[in-house]
């Protein structure tokens, strides 16, 4: 039996996604009692409604062009747009091209 790493090291998100032809694809990248990193990778035209989370998140776009709502407010995003949310914020984001996001939920800090 193997002991865990203490830490997750991936050399770089981008090339590790794999981008459906239609759709939303989710790959959990960590996950403990504290973080959870998901992957989203965006088929053009493909999109998260608006929802919320218990917990602060943040988004950082790695590839692609999408428009991202916080709250009231819409932002045009690219590769190295980056979001930080609170606890229950609505939010939502639309593929224009394949999109790459990382979302970062802070499962520590419920509100």
């Amino acid at each position: 039996m193997t002991t865990p790493a203490p830490y997750t090291y991936i050399a770089n998100v981008d090339p590790a996604a794999v981008v459906p032809a239609s759709g939303i694809l989710s790959r959990t990248l960590h996950n403990d009692d504290q973080n959870k990193v998901v992957q989203f990778t965006f088929a053009p035209g493909a999109e998260l409604s608006a929802h919320t989370a218990p917990f602060p998140a943040s988004i950082y776009i790695v590839r692609g062009e999408g428009i991202l709502q916080l709250g009231d407010d819409t932002h045009e995003v690219s590769p190295g747009a980056f979001a930080q949310m609170t606890p229950k914020l609505e939010h939502a984001i639309r593929a224009r091209t394949e999109l790459v996001m990382l979302l970062i939920m802070n499962k520590g800090a419920r509100s």
